[in-house]
């Protein structure tokens, strides 16, 4: 009779997920699926509010990328309401965002991540974490905390809260940077650089020491899509819309306004969260991934010296046009690491960051605007139609791990016909189904818009029947 396994919940991953996997008659596996449990709805509950309260609003979305929900949708007011935001203010804005990356790529590559790949994947559960990781290397683990506090530290000095700062505003930014702020934040700066490339090199060791199966796992051609600059750069705050095929060549650039010509959205009984998917290539064809990986396969250059030469030397190292390894997530992370670190540094050393007009008046009409930014997980979209009074009449949002969603229930299928077989899963196993999600550091509250704990299950069913579980 066929089965079904479950893992719930999965873990080191923010939101709670589950993993359903079919067995057949014969006990391979069928198919899996990864679910998202949890709804909030902040679409809804966002209209009948004025358009200059959503960046306030929609941060509370997510704890950990709230700058990005603000920022996205502080662009989406000024679209909407025709706001030309100052040099001075774009550039701060900017700044705030690179601290927003860097704080949350070095949570999920050092806190997250770096347990499966320091540790290894069959490592006891118990040591497996980020005090198994200063055990056994300590300047590692001191390191992602620097680069997560400086991250941090730079989002407080301009919005005086590490968390939810009081910062972006429909035209513009509510204040300048203090100086002495950004002089001491250069100097805390200093050191990084060189933490991340070494951490780059510690990483390229590991991915040489590891086995074929666990490198591969979850290794399948999929699009990739992220903003890019005008010259096709690297761009996080700013820029058009470009989805690649899974050779690298360009299916689409388009300005970001634009995004219902080329995304359509499903949904699935089975799961809160929606799949997008490329139009012309229509839902089974169409999938493609953002974040990390997805930008530096989509760009045509990195403006930044040090991150640029790592860049290079890591589209070298592709098999093919582009990577199409999942577990490159990690290094593409620390890569764009070393891109915020310089990024931040250039600023900071911007006079417009210290001077000039911070905001413009903003004045409502009634119409739709779209924001677009590069979140720390990939591309964030926000749109709000308005009516002449600036009251919100509707909402919708794609989150970064919405676009990912599809090509995570493809990893987890394809880590299931690698490393499944038989009725029972052994831990070490159970680690690799959750490590596929967590490559794309999925952030599930934030994309499904739902209140949660961080856990994931997966269950093993087969001919209809619930044969094993396992839950944290």
């Amino acid at each position: 009779m066929s089965k079904k396994e479950v893992i719930d919940p999965v873990t080191r991953v923010e939101g709670h997920g589950k993993i359903t996997i079919h067995l057949d008659d014969d006990g391979a596996v069928e198919d899996a699926q990864f679910h998202v449990t949890e709804f909030r709805g902040f679409e809804e509950f966002v209209e009948g509010r004025p358009i200059w309260e959503m960046p306030e609003i929609t941060a509370r979305i997510c704890g950990i990328c709230p700058v990005s929900h603000q920022l996205a949708a502080a662009k989406a007011a000024d679209d909407v309401m025709d706001a030309d935001v100052p040099e001075g203010a774009h550039k701060l804005r900017e700044l705030l965002h690179m601290g927003q990356v860097l704080q949350s790529h070095a949570l999920s590559f050092f806190y997250l991540s770096s347990p499966d790949l320091v540790l290894g994947y069959d490592a006891d559960p118990a040591e497996r974490n980020i005090e198994g990781v200063l055990e056994e290397n300590p300047e590692l683990a001191e390191r992602g905390i620097d680069l997560r506090s400086f991250g941090q530290n730079v989002i407080a000095a301009l919005g005086e809260k590490k968390v939810h700062p009081d910062f972006a505003v429909a035209g513009g930014v509510s204040n300048t940077l203090d100086r002495e702020d950004g002089e001491d934040l250069l100097e805390e700066s200093e050191p990084l650089p060189t933490y991340l490339r070494e951490t780059i090199d510690l990483l390229k060791g590991i991915f040489e020491d590891m086995d074929p199966d666990t490198l591969d796992y979850a290794t399948y051609p999929t699009g990739y899509m992220g903003l890019v600059t005008g010259e096709g750069g690297l761009e996080h705050y700013d820029g058009d819309i470009r989805l690649v095929d899974e050779e690298g060549d360009r299916l689409e650039e388009i300005d970001d306004g634009a995004y219902r010509d080329i995304i359509a959205e499903r949904a699935k009984e089975w799961s809160y969260l929606k799949f997008p998917y490329y139009k012309d290539r229509g839902f089974e064809d169409g999938q493609y991934r953002v974040g990390p990986l997805a930008r530096l396969n989509a760009v045509d250059d990195v403006s930044t010296p040090q991150a640029r030469e790592e860049w290079v030397e890591f589209m070298d190292a592709a098999e093919g046009p582009v990577h199409e390894r999942s577990t490159y997530y990690h290094w593409a992370r620390l890569i764009e690491m070393l891109y915020c670190v310089e990024r931040i540094q250039e600023l900071l050393e911007d006079d417009d960051v210290y001077e000039g007009m911070t905001n413009v008046p903003t004045k409502p009409k009634a119409g739709t605007g779209v924001g677009v930014i590069e979140a720390p997980r990939g591309t964030l979209i926000h749109e709000y139609t308005i009516d002449d009074g600036g009251l919100v009449e509707d909402a919708n949002f794609i989150v970064a791990t919405t676009h990912n969603n599809g090509a995570m229930n493809r990893g987890v299928l394809s880590a299931a016909e690698k490393f499944v077989d038989g009725p029972e899963i052994p831990e070490g196993i159970l680690n690799k189904m959750e490590s596929v999600i967590r490559c794309y550091d999925p952030c599930l509250s934030c994309s499904t818009h739902s209140i949660g704990e961080m856990p994931l299950e997966v269950t093993l069913e087969q001919d209809g029947e619930t044969i094993d579980e396992i839950s944290r």
